[in-house]
């Protein structure tokens, strides 16, 4: 019996609570960190089964990352702060369900003005799915930010900020009698290791008309392989292709969230 060769508009993508969203997250993100502070939180489903997840929220810098479009409100942009997919969705998932979900964000969420993500090169991919759905390239730089700790994993230098206490942080605080010390000397305490790598920062424009707004210049997607940033599933490669992580296939809940507002 043949079966047949499903494709990404079978897919449904349908409002998810926070703690399904994470749920989802947790098993397939390649972190296996999930954002406890996200506000619109989308499931990607086959078949009535939840196999991907979009978590949507605050920014960590959002009065800088303001900035990036010119006259940009509070609350008038939201990032991508993790997207998900099990290897049971169909191929070119990532970016229908992007587009199904900015698309109901539009509707539901009209003060969102546009979206920001970042792409790891250090552990994950360079963003080639966000160059399928209609992104910008805004920001190409090798890695300042993202430490590997010994006995602990990899972590956001903002971890270790004074003003942002993290588990992580209290501990290593705790262990080397740092209560007061900068992010630097814990760092250096904790013979954390500089991930090698690139981070690109991409923008997507939910309302066209605010497109002529972007306050920094957008990078020809060319430049990423001509400065030798290309990364495929964790793994440097000559050639651009996706960055979808490969994750197993799992359940995830359905119950609506609507916590954003005007």
């Amino acid at each position: 019996m043949s079966t047949s060769v499903r494709s990404a508009k079978d897919i449904d993508v349908k409002p998810i609570s926070g703690r399904d969203a994470a749920r989802v997250v947790s098993r397939f993100h390649y972190s296996g960190r999930v954002v406890q502070n996200s506000q619109v939180n989308f499931g990607v489903f086959l078949d009535g089964k939840c196999h991907g997840a979009m978590q949507f929220g605050p920014s960590m810098d959002k009065r800088k990352v303001a900035t990036i479009v010119k006259g940009t409100g509070w609350h008038q942009f939201i990032e991508l702060n993790r997207m998900a997919f099990g290897d049971a969705l169909p191929r070119n998932s990532e970016s229908r369900a992007m587009s199904i979900a900015f698309r109901m964000m539009r509707k539901d969420y009209p003060q969102l003005k546009w979206v920001i993500s970042f792409a790891d090169a250090t552990q994950c991919g360079d963003g080639a799915i966000y160059r399928a759905s209609g992104f910008v390239l805004t920001g190409l730089k090798k890695n300042t930010q993202i430490y590997e700790v010994p006995g602990y994993g990899v972590f956001h230098e903002m971890s270790f900020k004074k003003a942002r206490p993290t588990n992580v942080q209290r501990e290593l605080r705790k262990r080397f009698d740092l209560p007061t010390a900068s992010s630097y000397k814990l760092l250096k305490s904790a013979k954390a290791r500089l991930m090698p790598g690139y981070q690109m920062r991409y923008v997507r424009f939910l309302d066209p008309s605010w497109v002529d707004r972007l306050a920094v210049p957008v990078i020809p997607f060319e430049k990423i392989r001509e400065i030798g940033a290309t990364m495929y599933r964790g793994q440097r490669v000559r050639s651009e292709t996706s960055d979808t992580p490969g994750v197993q296939s799992g359940e995830g809940g359905a119950t609506p969230t609507r916590t954003l507002h005007p």
